[in-house]
Formats: structure tokens, sequence, C-alpha cells
């Protein structure tokens, strides 16, 4: 009997389309087709163990239908079989939740098997079946959804939360690699609540196994600044750079010494460990701007190199805005201007007036504070 290819909408576009939201990247699945078909077709394989090519007129992937079979340890522990026989409903049984279990036809139906429709509407994240927890990554994916549709009124089955509670408690959370759980925790770091992400990894015992350096972070105070800084910038540096401020003890190791260290064990990009530095560093000196004196000015606009137009400036100002909620923003104003004046200083000038060498570092240096004690 001849087989039909028919191809779906799966996944995140069909759950956004439903929850009225913007369709970003749409994933498509085969459904009767095999890998020699779609690469006559024109399509394009990614990578040579999993089954999706790249349609080569819209860029978009296309999946064959697949199951999966827990093989190993971690999230790379699976063996996939892709094969014309595999219906779409065996593919959407493996996905983790309900809502991302939904596909709709090329005719507009929407295929629902695992009620996915009814969730969204009672505003639950809920596992599709159990075999969720064969997945550890799943942990994480479910907290950064918790916090993406937090607004939207969605919190997680207590049912679900108890299998992430187990997978915590089976030590399969130590096979994720630094990577996918820097990358979640990045994505979570840009939702519109990313301390949801952390209280929900909280409740499923699993956030310190996989983000310990958090784990006394008092959610109930660190709202307010993190709302106020939201409201401001949403990018993820930022909100890095204010949850290491209000989370990391100052004990024995200098605080700049305890992000660089988190930093690297989390192999965070160098943009988050060096707003973070500078913000732990010197957020109570912009704060208080007016009442230190002209040396500590100086030190530091030089130690953030704001004269060289540091692209982290404006971060700072949000960041400090959001830790201290009376900080006058007439200081930023001024800072500006302060810096203006700083920048025209022009070394030409002094070397005509007969500065050189070490004097002239000193001539600078004194025009430097000059304009800094008249801040």
């Amino acid at each position: 009997m001849q087989r039909l290819m028919q191809i779906y909408l799966v996944g995140g576009a069909v759950r956004d389309e439903m929850l009225g939201l913007a369709v970003k990247d749409r994933d498509w699945v085969v459904v009767g087709a095999s890998a020699d078909e779609l690469l006559a077709l024109g399509y394009r394989p990614v990578g040579r163990d999993f089954p999706v090519f790249i349609r080569p007129d819209t860029g978009e992937e296309y999946a064959l239908a697949r199951t999966e079979r827990k093989s190993g340890h971690g999230y790379a522990g699976f063996q996939f079989h892709a094969s014309p026989d595999v219906t779409l409903e065996d593919d959407l049984a493996r996905r983790d939740l309900t809502i991302n279990a939904m596909a709709r036809s090329a005719q507009g139906e929407l295929i629902d098997p695992y009620g996915g429709q009814r969730d969204i509407a009672a505003r639950k994240l809920r596992h599709v079946s159990d075999a969720f927890s064969e997945d550890p990554l799943r942990v994480l994916r479910v907290a950064r959804f918790a916090a993406r549709f937090a607004p939207l009124g969605f919190d997680v089955a207590d049912e679900t939360l108890e299998l992430m509670r187990q997978i915590s408690q089976s030590g399969e959370l130590e096979h994720l690699t630094t990577e996918r759980v820097w990358q979640e925790f990045e994505r979570a770091l840009a939702t519109p609540q990313p301390l949801v992400f952390l209280e929900v990894l909280k409740q499923a015992e699993a956030l310190t196994r996989l983000l310990p350096e958090f784990a006394q972070l008092d959610l109930g105070l660190t709202a307010p600044a993190l709302n106020r800084l939201k409201a401001l910038d949403t990018s993820p540096e930022s909100c890095f750079a204010l949850l290491c401020e209000l989370t990391l003890a100052t004990g024995t190791d200098p605080r700049a010494q305890q992000i660089i260290q988190m930093a690297e064990r989390l192999k965070a990009p160098n943009r988050f460990r060096d707003l973070a530095v500078q913000f732990c560093n010197w957020h109570e000196t912009l704060y208080r701007l007016e009442q230190v004196d002209a040396a500590k000015r100086l030190e530091m606009i030089l130690s953030l190199r704001l004269l060289k137009k540091n692209s982290h400036l404006s971060a700072l100002l949000h960041l400090t805005q959001a830790r201290h909620p009376d900080f006058d923003l007439q200081l930023s104003i001024r800072l500006q201007d302060l810096l203006l004046r700083l920048e025209r200083i022009s070394t030409q000038d002094l070397m005509r007036a007969g500065f050189s060498g070490k004097a002239l570092g000193q001539a600078i240096e004194a025009e430097q504070l000059k304009y800094c004690s008249i801040f």
C-alpha cells in the first residue's frame, strides 16, 4: 500500500498561536516518509545521527516522526527510531509537556492527543507521560517555561513537580553538561520572571545541585529589585549581575572573585562576568557619587574605563537604579557631563605647555581631579 507523506506544524508554534503570542520559530514533523525521500526533495540533513532536515526554500526545520528509547545517562542517552511507520501520536508522546505536544495539519486541524488545549486553559505545565523522567534536561526546561509563562498565570502541575524531584534525587542531573545548564539559565534570565525559574528548581530539589551559588537567594527580598530592573533593562546580562550582587556574600573571598569563579564554573560568557564584577565593585560608589571625593570618582571612571566609551555604562546605571530605588537620576546626567569634560582634556595642549614623560601623566591626572572635584 502506498504511503502518504503528511506534514504537521508542531510544538511551540502551535502553543504560542493558541496563547495569542507571536510565533517566532516554526518546527515541522513529517509523517510517512523516509530520509531518502526528503533528500530526493532537496532537503538538507542536520547532522548524521538526528533525523532533522532543512527545507531549502524556507530554512525551517523538518523532522521525521520518531520515537526514542533510553539507552544511557543524561539528556543525550537516547536512541532514536525514525521510520515511515511512526505515527504523529507516537512522535508527540516523546515530548516534554502537553502544551508542547500538539500539532496542526495543513488543513488547520488541531491534533491534541495528550490534553495540551486543556492545560492551556487551566494554565498548567504538565508532563505528557512518565517517560518525562528519563531526560534530566527537562527539569531545567520546565523551570524555564514556568518563568516564561508566569505572567500568563501558568504554574507546574503537582505530579510533574514530583517527577522533577525524582529526577533530582536519582543523580541524573549530574550527567548534564555545564554548557546545557548555562544555556537554560541564560534563556531563563531573559524571561519576564527569572526568579520563578530559581524557585521551581528549588521546589524540585535541583537548585543546590545545578546552581548552588543561588541556593541562599531570598526570592521575596530580591523580587522588588528585579522587577524594577526588568522595567528598565531586560537583558540577561543585567539580570545576572543583579542576582550576583544580591546573592553572593562578601565572606572571606572578595565578591568579585566569587563571581569570576562562578562564571568559570558555569562557562558563562565574559560579558556576563564583566558586567557583574563591575556592578558589584562600583554600584555603591555610583549611588553615592555626590558624596565621594574627587579621587574616588576618578578611580571609578578609570576602573570602569568610562573614558573609552564603556558599553556597560547604561546597564550599570539601570542596575544601580534597580538596586537603590532612591538613586538620583540627575547624577547620571551629571556623570555624563563630567565624562565629556574629561574627554576634552588635551594631551597635546599639555605637551605644548612643556609637560612630558612622568610629568605629563601627573598633569593629566591633575586636570582630571580638578574636573572631578567640581562634580
